[in-house]
């Protein structure tokens, strides 16, 4: 029996659900970065980052190449940028309805004398 569509989504937004796993599809926008680059810029122990670069790389988001020692990640292809670039305008969006409001706010409170 398959999995119904949004069950799967749902997955898919769990398995984006974790900080670490955000910076790393974010890093690699920018292009394929071995293991110790991606240690460089995310703070998180060897086996932390491990762990979540496996759940990528079983979720089909990363692909992992070999060269020599090195193992070199890469995103597994230009919608999973594009997913990162819809969350940024969707966040951009609110924050900006946020910022808004808060003018308002603050409009509010200087007109009426309070604080």
């Amino acid at each position: 029996m398959s999995v119904p569509l949004y069950e799967a989504k749902a997955e898919l937004f769990r398995l984006l659900g974790h900080p670490v796993r955000i910076r790393v599809l974010e890093l690699l926008q920018d292009g394929p970065m071995p293991v110790r680059e991606l240690l460089a810029s995310i703070e998180v122990e060897p086996t932390g980052l491990s762990q979540h670069l496996a759940v990528l790389r079983r979720s089909g988001m990363v692909t992992a190449q070999r060269e020599g020692a090195t193992v070199v990640y890469a995103l597994a292809g230009g919608r999973v940028a594009g997913l990162l670039r819809a969350a940024r305008e969707l966040l951009t969006e609110k924050l900006t309805g946020q910022s808004e409001l808060l003018s308002e706010l603050l409009e509010d409170n200087a007109g009426s004398g309070t604080s």
